[in-house]
């Protein structure tokens, strides 16, 4: 089956919130796939069968009827979709979930936690109910803003946090976060405080994971890589610490992910998915 993927940018404010809203259906290209860790929270509103996520090694397989929440993760993670996929979802910015949880980011990092812990099961089995019946996917994303749109309340600190992270975002990871915390007004522990509730992490672990983000997926696979190069213009100390990161966010050195990547484009040339996830087996 082809895979069918519409996505939009939503209407402000949520797009302060949010990078896109999503629907996605169809045959997945491998029964599971790995996701490095990227600057980005999701939610996943399931209409078919469970997915399955695995959030590191040290964790087991769990099962989501309905669907999840993941926080900024740190780590790659597995997911296992049904052999027919049908989901509604949002990809937020590192901070973009804060409005919508009733816990600390903190709470969930590395924790998928499903969706009707966050929301509450009638209100999400009323939700599913209106996207399972909705004409197309256009509409199916009216809904999900419109959800959002209700839901979105006032967030204490949000503003330093959105403030902080999007000037961390446009550098790619390498401005200084010392400048940052001087230029807020507010001490390094304060920030510090702000962004593990509301995203996660501390400011320096979303710097590192942008950072990583930012050179990696950009790669061409279908070119030849100089990892020297690489490394050294985006400012790694040498090409060891670069593969170190590389190992630390995807558990591969970088020629694996480089085949890796290169596997996903021989088996599925134009993919929807191609890209970040990696093929887990």
């Amino acid at each position: 089956m082809d895979v069918e993927y519409v996505s939009r940018v939503p209407r402000p404010p949520l797009d302060g919130l949010i990078d896109d809203l999503y629907y996605l259906e169809g045959a997945p290209p491998y029964a599971r796939l790995t996701l490095p860790p990227a600057p980005s929270a999701l939610l996943v509103l399931n209409l078919g069968d469970h997915l399955r996520i695995r959030a590191g090694a040290d964790i087991d397989t769990a099962e989501y009827a309905d669907g999840c929440v993941v926080t900024m993760p740190t780590r790659a993670w597995a997911f296992g979709y049904p052999l027919r996929t049908r989901t509604v979802g949002v990809h937020f910015k590192p901070w973009g979930t804060a409005p919508f949880l009733p816990m600390p980011a903190a709470e969930l990092r590395d924790r998928p936690v499903a969706v009707e812990q966050v929301w509450g099961r009638p209100a999400v089995a009323e939700l599913q109910e209106r996207l399972a019946t909705a004409r197309g996917p256009h509409e199916m994303l009216t809904l999900l803003e419109e959800e959002l749109m209700r839901r979105l309340c006032e967030t204490v600190g949000l503003g330093l946090v959105r403030h902080t992270g999007n000037a961390v975002a446009a550098t790619g990871g390498t401005v200084a976060i010392r400048d940052l915390t001087a230029a807020a007004g507010v001490s390094s522990t304060h920030l510090a405080q702000r962004f593990k509730e509301l995203v996660g992490v501390t400011p320096k672990r979303l710097a590192r994971t942008y950072r990583f983000f930012s050179t990696a997926f950009p790669i061409d696979p279908a070119e030849p890589i100089d990892w020297g190069e690489l490394a050294a213009g985006a400012g790694y100390f040498d090409q060891a610490h670069f593969g170190h990161e590389f190992r630390a966010f995807t558990g591969l050195t970088p020629t694996r992910y480089l085949e890796a990547r290169r596997q996903f484009l021989r088996d599925h040339p134009g993919h929807a998915l191609d890209g970040w996830p990696l093929p887990a087996d």
